[in-house]
């Protein structure tokens, strides 16, 4: 029964490989592919959902539908993906593109009416099949930098257009693209301890192991003398021929004498299990030492679809005397190996690093919901609001509240309330929640009801009740009051706001209103003269610019511009 169960799951991974079509989709660039991010690849707090094109530093770049079919979602945001728009396709694909600097003029031009009517520059469109159809190779945007985007490139996604699951686009033939026959690096590899009364290597905590490699390119690490229950972490990027950047691996398994016990591969997923990546990790060394060191194994079940069903889920059991052997196989999408044979033996010799978990009052149960509470805060954590057992730390000092938890992920949010019977009502209007994260105080979301102020986060550290009344500052990028400025292209801004931030901002012209884009790390704002709004000759300007507690700021000038 055993082997007929991965019977089935062989072929279904093969199937997993060859379900998807080859040859329909062209290249979204005209570049040679270089990436800097794959489909998987490790993120803060997600898995990455597509491929990053390298697009030479510069924005610009012309970008083609890589298919027929029609824009079916336009997103103009902030953060995230910046300015992204998604086509739909006939074979029932849809393909993301996302960081963009401008659409096409046609679909730019379908965006600005948008937002002219809407009044809005964040705008999330949904299209019918027959408003903007694109045939394949049609010029549909420009790349950029746009939204949570860290220098020009252009994200690209595929989609389930029924399912809305991510895709590997490697499997829809975009390897073939790619030149890379470079085998996975290993940074490190950990022994990890499992339970209370697992020893390896003499410790109670992970081990570093030494690796060596040999003459036939694979790697043997330095025997792990254990007792109990253990598993191993191991920290590696991949690289392709031609890009020095550090990309994730598409697939690993680990053997325990020969029969596998543990796996996972990037294949496809769902958004809302991205946030699993925290629990992939070992979250406690990503926090102190910033390394992402991958579990290849799970002592708790949760949901994510990539990992592969073994009983062992990865742990190994060291009770006798029998040597064993683990193997673990660390794969790109070219199917180029790193293997390392790691050599186990049993010894029942105590632990002499005895270091443990630092014990509080207060011990959580992942499975089970809690409230706490200290003088006029608490705090309510929904079951399953983490991945594992733990102590926590809680406290309340000098009016604030103090979570010292950063090396523990959280998966879903958890309730921050605090009681205020003091504050005048006028007074309250203005006050939020704050939290500190090692550098600044920053704004939570705050509702108040019969004097409980309350905000869902999912952030630990420390948390303060706030007050902003300090008004938005505006800056102005180049004066123009009274003058003639017929030929600038641009009005541009710097806006800004020291503590809640900046909910919204308005500008008018003769008491229309304008489009001003946001930049938000640069904080500009930018209005084009190519939108044609402004009169001839004389030009009233207002700029309104509220923050989340809704302190404004309006600035208002005059310029001249012929037509």
């Amino acid at each position: 029964m055993k082997f007929a169960y991965l019977f089935l799951f062989f072929i279904s991974n093969i199937y997993a490989q060859n379900q998807y079509p080859k040859t329909d989709f062209r290249s979204p660039l005209d570049i040679p592919m270089q990436l800097s991010g794959n489909f998987g690849e490790l993120r803060a707090n997600h898995f990455h959902a597509g491929l990053d094109y390298k697009t030479k530093k510069v924005e610009g770049l012309p970008v083609y539908a890589v298919a027929d079919g029609y824009v079916s979602r336009i997103k103009i945001s902030l953060f995230g993906y910046g300015k992204a728009i998604y086509i739909t396709h006939k074979n029932g694909y849809t393909t993301v593109y996302g960081h963009l600097q401008k659409a096409s003029p046609i679909i730019e031009k379908y965006i600005k009416e948008n937002q002219y009517k809407n009044k809005t520059f964040e705008i999330e469109l949904f299209l019918k099949p027959d408003e903007l159809p694109v045939n394949q190779s049609d010029v549909i945007a420009f790349s950029g930098n746009t939204g949570g985007s860290e220098g020009p490139h252009l994200h690209f996604e595929i989609r389930d257009s029924k399912t809305e699951k991510i895709i590997n686009p490697m499997l829809f033939g975009f390897d073939s693209n790619l030149n890379d026959t470079k085998t996975p690096s290993i940074v490190s590899l950990l022994a990890y301890p499992i339970g209370d009364n697992s020893v390896v290597n003499e410790s109670l905590n992970p081990s570093i192991l030494n690796v060596s490699l040999q003459k036939d390119g694979s790697y043997v690490s330095d025997k792990v003398i254990a007792n109990g229950k253990l598993g191993f972490g191991v920290n590696t990027y991949d690289l392709s021929n031609y890009s020095w950047d550090k990309n994730g691996i598409y697939k690993s398994s680990v053997f325990l004498n020969g029969k596998q016990i543990y796996g996972y591969q990037f294949d496809t997923f769902a958004f809302d299990e991205s946030r699993y990546v925290n629990a992939l990790i070992d979250y406690s060394r990503y926090k102190k030492l910033s390394q992402r060191v991958q579990k290849l194994f799970s002592t708790q079940p949760f949901p994510l679809s990539i990992l592969q069903p073994f009983q062992e889920n990865g742990i190994v059991s060291v009770n006798s005397n029998r040597n064993q052997v683990c193997r673990i196989e660390i794969s790109d999408f070219h199917n180029n190996k790193s293997i390392i044979s790691i050599p186990i033996l049993f010894s029942d010799a105590s632990a002499t690093d005895v270091s443990a978990q630092k014990k509080t009052p207060f011990f959580i149960k992942y499975n089970q919901e809690y409230n706490y509470e200290k003088e006029n805060w608490s705090v309510y954590f929904p079951a399953n609001t983490f991945y594992e057992d733990f102590y926590f730390g809680f406290n309340v000092t000098d009016k604030t509240l103090i979570l010292p938890n950063e090396t523990i992920p959280v998966h879903t949010n958890f309730l921050v309330s605090v009681q205020d019977s003091i504050s005048s009502e006028m007074d309250k209007q203005k006050m939020f929640i704050a939290n500190f994260d090692n550098k600044k105080w920053k704004y939570c979301p705050t509702k108040l009801k019969n004097n409980v102020f309350s905000t869902y986060t999912k952030n630990w550290g420390q948390y303060q009740l706030m007050k902003d009344t300090t008004a938005p500052k505006i800056i102005i990028s180049k004066a123009i009051e009274g003058k003639w400025i017929t030929n600038q292209k641009t009005l541009q801004f710097i806006i800004s706001d020291d503590l809640s931030g900046i909910k919204e901002y308005n500008g008018y012209l003769n008491g229309k209103w304008i489009l001003f884009e946001y930049d938000l790390i640069s904080k500009k704002i930018t209005h084009n003269f190519d939108d044609a709004v402004f009169d001839d000759g004389k030009n009233d300007l207002k700029l309104i610019v509220i923050d989340n507690l809704g302190n404004s700021t309006i600035f208002e000038t005059q310029f001249f511009r012929k037509k």
